[in-house]
């Protein structure tokens, strides 16, 4: 017997309905980024190894799907994520783009890591950048585009949050409570954990990179202290003994999703446990959630102003945020958001206009094909119509009628002879009440799709 292949680990096969339901979800990422202003653009599917080594270091290697080509001396790696070829791409044309710069993209990344709920080795994502603009402002028209996003597939702040954050604020909040400054890339990589970690593993994680524990005792306290003011959003840096811009700039932040109607996604108005394990975060982060948290992150992202730079380009600030399918589409399935299958073929483009059918004579038989090549015609101005056909040996006219309802089409041309058809709308049940030529037929029915 021949040997029985599976799809790989980590992957999904698409099947007509899956495939749909994904495309439901890029469509909205699309329309989205246009409404809101953003460019779409796009990079290889794999890079030279060093653009991700450069930033992260070796050890990001296992994390990676790297290969080398046969006899090749230069080592590559899927893409994990689009934020350094994003910055490759900018650097590269730095003094001719706009500033800012909106762009945004969608296409598949890879993760070599363990496959589970909410995560795969291969998926879709959606990207969202705004480059050469440093203001509060950036980062709230950023947070804006994923709120358009969810709020346009039926998501409301009962279903998902927006987490707030920056790793500023954290880094030296932390400080504060008695973090070593060398020790803040450690302490930061332990927040992002923490939650996914045992009692056990979190203090042998804090201990092995000589984090003293004292700082997780008191920045705990801190942030419980910080839950009984009434809002947090207005607290002052003056109230722990010191003073940060970094809050002012926050607060800005907040004030501006206020004025654009989407605060109320944003509750609490800051969460301090947010951190974004990439290391090129330098200010604002945020992460959106399901509010029962019952799921990894929707989507994820922040500012990353030297990134542009080490790529090259001159100093530039930029925001941005990724968003996968996978959790989305749990998400969307869970609240019962995502279309039905009627719903889905009609916004996939899935459901034909006209099903042509033959009466059974052997010259309705031979005129089918040369109809739907002439509906399916595209000429300037016209892009065709969706035309199928049967291709069941049955003659019974009954059952070819029932197929074309099926498959949910709009219009039937039952192919009288090689000459006269006759059309139905299987909408409504109206039938011609005679044959009618089969020019006149394709003419009519393409201009209903005009």
């Amino acid at each position: 017997m021949p040997p029985k292949f599976q799809a790989p680990t980590g992957t999904r096969d698409l099947y007509p309905r899956e495939a749909a339901q994904r495309r439901y979800i890029t469509e909205a990422w699309r329309s989205t980024s246009a409404v809101h202003g953003f460019e779409e653009v796009d990079g290889p599917t794999f890079e030279h190894l060093d653009l991700y080594t450069v930033k992260s270091g070796e050890g990001i290697v296992s994390e990676l799907f790297s290969f080398q080509r046969f006899g090749g001396e230069k080592t590559y790696a899927l893409r994990p994520e689009f934020t350094p070829t994003l910055a490759r791409l900018f650097a590269a044309r730095a003094n001719a783009l706009p500033r800012p710069t909106k762009w945004f993209s969608v296409g598949p990344y890879f993760r070599a890591e363990r496959p589970q709920r909410g995560r795969l080795r291969e998926f879709l994502q959606w990207n969202a950048d705004l480059i050469g603009d440093g203001s509060p402002a950036a980062d709230a028209e950023i947070i804006g585009v994923c709120v358009g996003l969810m709020e346009r597939l039926g998501l409301t702040p009962a279903h998902v949050r927006v987490r707030t954050s920056n790793r500023l604020l954290i880094r030296d909040l932390s400080i504060h409570c008695g973090l070593p400054e060398e020790k803040a890339d450690a302490w930061l990589g332990y927040l992002d954990g923490e939650s996914k970690r045992s009692d056990a593993e979190n203090t042998a994680y804090l201990v092995h990179r000589g984090v003293p524990l004292h700082v997780r005792e008191n920045f705990n306290a801190l942030l419980e202290r910080i839950k009984t003011l009434k809002d947090p959003s207005t607290f002052s840096m003056e109230d722990f003994g010191i003073r940060l811009d970094t809050v002012d700039r926050h607060r800005e932040m907040l004030t501006i999703l206020r004025s654009m109607g989407i605060l109320a996604w944003c509750q609490p108005p800051i969460d301090l446990r947010v951190v974004r394990g990439l290391a090129y975060y330098t200010g604002m982060v945020f992460e959106v959630h399901e509010a029962t948290g019952a799921e990894r992150a929707i989507a994820g992202g922040g500012r990353y102003d030297n990134l542009v730079e080490l790529f090259g380009g001159p100093p530039t600030p930029a925001v941005g945020f990724g968003m996968g399918d996978v959790v989305l589409s749990l998400v969307l399935g869970d609240h019962g958001l995502m279309p039905g299958d009627e719903a889905l073929a009609e916004l996939a483009g899935l459901r034909p206009r006209v099903f042509v059918v033959s009466n059974g004579t052997p010259e309705a038989d031979a005129a089918v094909p040369s109809v739907v090549a002439a509906l399916r015609c595209s000429t300037p101005g016209h892009p065709g119509v969706h035309a199928r056909r049967s291709y069941k040996a049955t003659k019974n006219v009954g059952k070819l009628l029932q197929e074309a309802a099926a498959s949910r089409a709009m219009f039937a041309v039952i192919v009288e002879s090689g000459s006269h058809a006759t059309v139905k709308d299987l909408r409504t049940g109206a039938q011609d009440a005679a044959p009618r030529p089969l020019s006149e037929a394709v003419t009519a029915l393409r201009a209903t799709a005009s």
